[in-house]
């Protein structure tokens, strides 16, 4: 089955074309989709409603001028610039909670199928509303990935009451997982700090003889004077959220003593937290399941919701 057949670079992702036949999953779209910066990245402003400004200018252009486009078979979007931007979706009895999504892919790509559409399909199951962000790639700017991240919790805050939201938390993967951590830990005032947050086989830190270097590469180049300054195990407080962190113990991608890590430094602090290890499952299972993609966790997929499902009722 091709990803590439969905349509993840519009308003809708309609994945009832590419399931089997004798199989039509509900179908789920976005309530709003909303662009992070209307009048892209060579003006600085964000979003503006009523003539108040509640997102932030974009800091500074990632490079990218071209089109995104979807790289591959699996819906992964790659080149994101001007068109970042953010998936409301809104369950049809919210429970308070609202996550922003944050998708994995190495800091080169958005896996916004696995780790974003199916992802966001399971939340709202539970009455969780999302802010999926498409979010710009670093391509040697750094900065803008955890910009546009709290720019999106600028959005969600200001629209917090309207949507009956009582707490917002961030959800990351991988690298997407990286980025939820600096979230969690570069926030810069109340407004940009998490409630909550929920990390999934994340990479952590910066370290060489740990990391992802796809990752390390692809965010900080060879700026090797920040690799400290993003090892988010170094800069972990006791203000850090509540975190949940899951992984599996063959994960062959990124070793799992990024996560070990940060467990240690959020142990340290006094953070509430949790770590679930799957004994398999190896990397990139994220929300994948059949029919759309092969079950990569088997039987700890269900675990692993009934896991992530307790540890959001504990949030409310």
């Amino acid at each position: 089955m091709k990803y590439s057949q969905l349509l993840a670079l519009g308003v809708c992702v309609l994945i009832a074309a590419c399931a089997p036949k004798n199989k039509e999953p509900e179908k789920l779209t976005p309530n709003q989709t909303v662009l992070l910066y209307p009048q892209g990245q060579s003006v600085d402003a964000g979003i503006v409603e009523n003539g108040v400004a509640i997102t932030q200018g974009p800091l500074e252009a990632n490079g990218y001028t071209d089109h995104e486009f979807i790289e591959g078979d699996n819906g992964n979007i790659a080149h994101i610039g001007d068109s970042a931007r953010m998936d409301i979706y809104i369950p049809k009895n919210p429970n308070g909670l609202l996550i922003v999504n944050c998708a994995g892919g190495g800091y080169w790509i958005v896996s916004a199928i696995n780790e974003g559409f199916l992802a966001s399909e399971w939340l709202v199951s539970q009455g969780v509303t999302v802010c999926d962000v498409k979010y710009r790639l670093p391509n040697g700017h750094w900065r803008v990935p955890l910009q546009d991240m709290q720019n999106a919790f600028r959005y969600c805050r200001a629209h917090a009451a309207e949507w009956g939201i009582k707490k917002i938390g961030v959800m990351g993967y991988s690298a997407g997982g990286h980025l939820a951590a600096c979230v969690s830990n570069l926030y810069v005032d109340e407004l940009t700090r998490p409630d909550f947050s929920v990390l999934i086989y994340p990479v952590i830190s910066m370290d060489t003889t740990i990391t992802h270097m796809g990752t390390h590469d692809n965010l900080l180049g060879s700026h090797t004077e920040l690799e400290k300054e993003y090892s988010m195990e170094t800069r972990v407080t006791p203000n850090t959220p509540p975190t949940f962190i899951a992984l599996s113990a063959d994960d062959g991608s990124v070793p799992p003593e990024n996560s070990f890590r940060y467990f240690k430094a959020l142990t340290d602090n006094g953070v509430t937290r949790q770590m679930h290890i799957y004994p398999a499952g190896g990397h990139g299972w994220g929300f994948n399941h059949e029919p759309y993609a092969p079950e990569k966790l088997g039987p700890y997929r269900q675990v692993f919701y009934t896991d992530l499902s307790q540890f959001l009722q504990d949030q409310l």
